[in-house]
């Protein structure tokens, strides 16, 4: 019997056991290896930050789909990988030998120039720690009376905690006792259109969002900017740049130029036929792209028709990314921004819109009854 090794239970993945919980691969053991008993839609989450979700609205649990799929569940956390030895070890369950393995553990958030804010900084990955650090944040609040957040980061995920945190903290504690900062390094929304820069400048002041230019570094008391300002922070909320794990540099595997793991056009590695990856980690060379989640989602039935022809000795089937990403930001209150090219528009209507896709995407992985299959480390 052959042996298929799911490494992490991102949204690709999430893919891959729908498609096993349908038709079993015969002759085939899966195994599916995850940190974490669910896996938090990050589509979601600024939604729930601003009070419009109940977390297990946004998250689908993984234990229950591996058992539905016939997939045996270890939740443990991968901690490297031989690639020559087809070999993925784990934290604390021992080494795990493969035939086929597909990655999707996702990337850590490169945060080591806020550092300096010691307990005040909070990442948004993984996401299971922000959640948890975001709950602490809302009790700590309502207990001083106070709020003052600095969001770092200019892209689609900065603008939507700002927003995000602007709203509820608001709704907490009063406008009046608020404050959320923006910080934005090299821009604002880089990779999209003016038009769609100029609604969600003007949507972070239409909601008091202090938008600042520049790069931050942490201090004990907040953020230094690099034109000298300094900035008083409860909390810094991380929404920077996205690194590999550390592992992937010594597990053999061909990295692309950015350090992630450099795949082909039907998500295989470009050094090992037997290894596919989807979402961040993966970086696919012959057709660069955004790391966002609408790639990991539209990479799952890549990844589940290609890893069973794999396991079948069948060649790989192509696929190519759209060129284009629908976006929709969510601005705090119910309403959203939609980002389409270079097309930008907005309201309560794009929130109607966004929320239907979301919810319409997690109802695909409601937890099915019974008990599920797993192991604990």
């Amino acid at each position: 019997m052959k042996r298929l090794i799911l490494a992490g239970g991102g949204h690709a993945h999430l893919h891959v056991l729908k498609s096993l919980a349908r038709q079993p691969w015969p002759g085939v053991e899966v195994v599916l290896v995850s940190p974490w008993r669910r896996q938090i839609y990050s589509g979601m989450v600024p939604g729930w930050m601003a009070g419009h979700y109940r977390l297990e609205q946004c998250a689908a649990a993984l234990a229950p789909l591996a058992r539905a799929a016939g997939v045996r569940f270890v939740q443990d956390a991968v901690s490297g990988l031989d690639a020559w030895r087809r070999v993925v070890r784990t934290a604390n369950s021992g080494d795990l030998a493969y035939d086929t393995l597909s990655l999707d553990i996702g990337a850590e958030v490169d945060c080591s120039c806020l550092a300096a804010s010691g307990a005040r900084l909070l990442s948004i990955r993984p996401l299971e720690h922000f959640v948890v650090g975001w709950e602490r944040l809302i009790a700590a609040a309502r207990a001083r009376g106070t709020a003052a957040v600095a969001v770092v980061g200019g892209g689609a995920a900065g603008v939507e905690l700002a927003l995000a945190a602007r709203y509820r903290l608001a709704g907490e504690l009063g406008a009046a006792h608020v404050q959320v900062s923006l910080v934005a390094g090299g821009g604002l929304l880089p990779g999209h259109g003016q038009r769609i820069v100029d609604r969600a400048s003007a949507t972070l002041a239409e909601h008091a969002v202090d938008l600042l230019a520049g790069y931050a570094a942490g201090t004990p008391t907040g953020l230094l900017l690099d034109n000298g300002r300094t900035i008083a922070a409860d909390c810094v909320i991380a929404a920077t740049g996205v690194r590999p794990a550390a592992w992937l540099a010594t597990s053999g595997l061909a990295l692309a130029d950015d350090g992630f793991l450099a795949v082909g056009s039907g998500q295989q590695s470009q050094s090992h036929d037997e290894v596919f990856a989807g979402g961040d980690v993966a970086s696919r060379v012959d057709a660069p792209h955004a790391k966002s989640g609408v790639y990991a989602v539209r990479a799952g039935p890549v990844l589940a028709g290609n890893l069973q022809r794999q396991l079948q000795g069948l060649p790989p089937l192509a696929y190519q990314p759209q060129q284009r990403s629908l976006y929709l930001l969510a601005t705090g209150p119910r309403q959203a921004i939609v980002s389409w090219g270079g097309l930008a528009a907005g309201g309560a209507w794009a929130w109607r819109w966004k929320d239907w896709i979301d919810r319409r995407f997690m109802s695909q992985y409601d937890s099915p009854p019974g008990h599920p299959q797993e192991e604990r480390a």
